[in-house]
């Protein structure tokens, strides 16, 4: 083998390593300009007020990991990258034009409370003494739950022939 050979792939792996690997901020700044853009992009109102309540452990009495989102996106048919659960919430919910993908998609999340709700109850009774902490986020974790069922009643679907430009 050529020497200039071993040179060439030296420096092609490392161009590589650089821009696939580069911890430098600046080049962190221009990869990630497409996601900012798409992250940035419109939402429906409600969505902002979901995130910020349902997203707070305090507020709905559970935590929604990054994969229980990831899981809740994959049983209606999604496909969404592992981000900031913000983002994911954001992203789930940005081409909603149907109250049955909401449907679906409040009723994935039901499932999800669902199942942190009966953890609450089997941890209230292993554990009397803190069974009114559990029952107190079971509680939340319910109205959460007929939020959902608000927001759905509320939502005006968007036609397509709703387009006001569209003549």
């Amino acid at each position: 083998m050529n020497q200039n050979d071993l040179s060439d792939l030296r420096a092609e792996f490392d161009k590589l390593v650089k821009d696939s690997c580069s911890m430098d901020p600046e080049d962190l700044k221009k990869d990630s300009g497409e996601e900012d853009q798409e992250d940035e992009a419109p939402v429906p109102q409600f969505v902002d007020a979901l995130t910020s309540k349902l997203l707070a452990p305090a507020i709905s009495g559970v935590y929604l990991s990054r994969l229980d989102i990831k899981r809740i996106a994959e049983a209606i048919d999604e496909s969404l990258p592992i981000k900031e659960r913000v983002r994911m919430i954001r992203s789930l919910f940005r081409h909603t034009n149907s109250k049955k993908y909401l449907e679906d998609a409040f009723g994935e999340i039901n499932r999800h409370i669902n199942g942190r709700v009966l953890i609450y109850n089997e941890l209230g009774e292993a554990f009397p003494s803190s069974k009114a902490i559990f029952d107190e986020h079971a509680h939340k974790a319910k109205k959460t739950m007929k939020m959902f069922e608000q927001i759905i009643e509320d939502f005006e679907e968007i036609e397509p022939s709703s387009d006001p430009l569209f003549i």
